[in-house]
């Protein structure tokens, strides 16, 4: 407990309330209007009603978050999913208001896979009967479950699983076998200690005929004891980088056999009176859960980013140090970090990212939903018998999926990759202190960075929109392309190349947009020729296909920040000088890309040299002092309770040092020890009240 004196002292001035006030009142940003038009007043309000809820409880303070080892905070973990289900059926949540109270919380929990893997593939791959014996007591609870793909020998080549699922024509089961160690499934979340099912995916067998990976439902525990069924062993995989609230597991299977119902049939089957593979005549749909996940991670990017930002950003502006050499004497004070260029051309480049994530994540997802509505309408008459199928895929897919699924590959890379290394740019931004569990970046950079390496590794999965952009570019060589953005971008390449380009990217917005799709195209028909012409290896043109697949997925998300401020809604919803201010930030973001990627844009004739240079020294540095002073209300309108983002530098009310030191010595767990320094004595602690703590919260 600190002493009186301890607590009566305060930071020197400014105090950081202070600076914070001083900050948004620089600007007339108006923060409610904003944050409306991007999440709607439906949504904030569903967040404020479910914080108040979870604010309430007990079991979720977070107080001990960053002090508790992994066991205690897995127990933690497991009775706030617990009651969060317990309230979840108390106030009949739908999906959407659950999903908002586990973003709040902000940690994985041990039922996590069940709720966004398990119930998914169950509803989405199983059949009406299926669903009766399955899903339904899965729903309830009764049934608790994981996705169990990934082995310990195989992640994204799913083709190369090594479990095996063999057709006894005898009883009519399945026999689920582990043949190797590699063929141990591993890292599937909740499996380590709380799942007692599983779907498990194995290559089917039939008369010694492999048929590829295929869903099974599997019991792998029993529903009384929770132990482990006979031949089944499973458990955690130990700690982790970060995700550590999670039971990540292992499970091998000796010769386990599951009734022929076990196996998901929604897609495909064995018809068990004549012992024969049963497919129907369009499996396209068998990879709504897959586009639907990755989606989804393309729609949160730019809030996990935004979280990163908004510390960074209010900490920048209550962090003092030096004094600017040009000031005059009356402004010799210490200078805001935020008022540094070195800082602002890291953070605020990084905010327009948020916004740009933020929009094109909105366009994925209507983009997913209407290829949705099609193929559900179409099933059975879009299968293309020609295309083979990819290195992640169980079933060639159809033409009219290859955009979608190309495109949430792309996305799915730059957005998390974006989100991912952004937030180590904000912890680093941050300082000594950045490097504090307080901050809330570097917990917060654990539990996102697996997102990517997990539904498809981001260096990977770029070879798929590689292979859909040579597949285009062949199409429209032929003139046999379809009518779509990606054909139309790479027609226009062709009409126009021995013109040239001659884009005003420093000048006029849509040129911006025009030379990102000049510089994708380019690189297309490049690495077409490297293919087709030269016959290079695949292998050898994998990093060539890595920075087209980047290339295009900018242009991309340039596409969609444009569009989105050129939408009839937002001229209804936000005045002149807010989306005056969006445009600012759409430059910077587009602008600072493309001075990334220099040589890119100049070895493909979108920009000249002298454009490159002007972007760099003028435009640019002249959009960060444009938008400088608007920075803290533009993190602020994405609406972080601070009981959400759990940080000390990021507080709404700028009371970073106090919180600081709060947390350090009244929180401590470690500084409720007395211990015995000396090497000779056999003594390590002396006094322990560590109760003493605990009792007080």
């Amino acid at each position: 407990m600190a002493p009186s004196w301890v607590k009566e002292l305060r930071p020197s001035d400014p105090q950081g309330s202070d600076l914070l006030q001083q900050e948004r009142d620089r600007s007339n940003l108006p923060i409610e209007k904003l944050s409306e038009f991007l999440f709607t007043k439906e949504v904030l309000a569903r967040q404020d009603r479910i914080l108040d809820i979870l604010t309430s409880e007990k079991v979720f303070d977070k107080s001990q978050n960053y002090f508790d080892g992994r066991v205690d905070r897995f127990k933690t973990a497991l009775a706030r999913q617990k009651r969060l289900q317990q309230i979840s059926v108390k106030h009949n949540w739908s999906r959407d208001e659950y999903q908002m109270a586990s973003e709040l919380i902000s940690e994985p929990g041990p039922y996590g896979l069940h709720v966004s893997m398990f119930l998914i593939t169950l509803r989405d791959q199983g059949t009406e009967e299926q669903h009766r014996l399955f899903l339904d007591k899965a729903e309830r609870y009764e049934y608790i479950g994981c996705y169990a793909q990934t082995e310990l020998g195989h992640g994204s080549n799913v083709r190369g699983l090594e479990t095996t699922a063999t057709w006894n024509p005898d009883d009519k089961t399945f026999i689920i076998h582990s043949p190797k160690l590699t063929a141990s499934k591993w890292w599937i979340g909740s499996l380590g200690k709380t799942a007692n099912h599983a779907v498990v995916m194995a290559q089917l067998i039939i008369d010694g005929k492999a048929y590829g990976p295929h869903p099974f439902v599997v019991q792998i525990r029993d529903l009384k004891s929770h132990e482990p069924l006979e031949n089944i062993y499973v458990g955690d995989i130990g700690p982790k980088l970060g995700y550590n609230t999670m039971d990540n597991g292992f499970l091998l299977l000796n010769h386990v056999k599951v009734p022929h119902i076990n196996m998901l049939a929604r897609f495909s089957s064995v018809d068990p009176r004549i012992n024969k593979y049963v497919k129907p005549a369009s499996a396209s749909l068998v990879y709504g859960t897959l586009t639907w996940v990755r989606s989804t991670i393309v729609l949160q990017s730019g809030g996990v980013l935004a979280r990163g930002v908004t510390i960074a950003t209010r900490y920048a502006a209550i962090r003092r140090q030096f004094q600017d050499r040009d000031a005059k004497d009356s402004e010799s004070g210490e200078n805001q970090v935020l008022n540094y260029t070195m800082v602002q051309i890291r953070l605020l480049p990084l905010l327009a990212a948020t916004f740009a994530l933020h929009f094109t994540g909105q366009g994925m997802m209507a983009l997913y939903e209407e290829n949705q509505k099609k193929m559900t309408a179409d099933a059975g008459k879009l299968a293309s018998t020609n295309r083979g199928p990819s290195p992640e895929e169980l079933f060639p897919s159809t033409d009219l999926l290859a955009d979608l699924h190309a495109t949430s590959c792309g996305l799915k890379a730059l957005a998390s990759t974006t989100a991912a290394e952004g937030l180590e740019v904000c912890r680093r931004a941050c300082g000594g202190h950045g490097y504090s569990s307080f901050s809330g970046i570097g917990s917060w950079y654990n539990t996102y960075v697996p997102t990517m390496t997990w539904e498809g590794d981001n260096y990977m999965i770029t070879q798929q929109v590689a292979r859909y952009l040579l597949k285009s570019a062949r199409a429209v060589l032929k003139g046999q392309a379809s009518d779509n953005d990606t054909s139309n971008i790479l027609r226009h390449f062709l009409e126009r190349r021995d013109m040239g380009a001659a884009f005003d990217v420093l000048g006029r917005d849509e040129d911006i947009v025009a030379a990102f799709a000049w510089r994708a195209s380019f690189l297309t028909f490049e690495a077409l020729k490297h293919r087709d012409e030269e016959k290079q290896s695949w292998n050898s043109l994998l990093v060539d296909f890595w920075r087209l697949s980047t290339a295009h997925s900018q242009y991309l998300v340039v596409k969609n920040f444009y569009e989105a401020l050129r939408s009839r809604n937002i001229s209804n919803e936000l005045d002149n000088e807010t989306i005056s201010l969006l445009q600012k930030l759409f430059r910077l973001y587009a602008l600072n890309t493309l001075e990334r990627e220099a040589s890119e844009f100049f070895s493909s004739s979108a920009v000249t040299v002298r454009q490159i240079q002007l972007a760099r020294t003028k435009v640019v540095m002249k959009l960060l002092e444009e938008i400088r002073p608007h920075a803290v209300r533009l993190v602020d309108v994405w609406r972080f309770p601070d009981w959400q983002l759990d940080s000390s530098l990021g507080r709404y009310d700028g009371k970073v040092y106090e919180d600081l030191f709060h947390r350090a010595s009244e929180l401590n767990p470690l500084n409720a020890l007395t211990i015995d320094p000396y090497p000779d004595s056999d003594v390590l602690i002396k006094k322990d009240e560590r109760g003493n703590v605990k009792s007080k919260l």
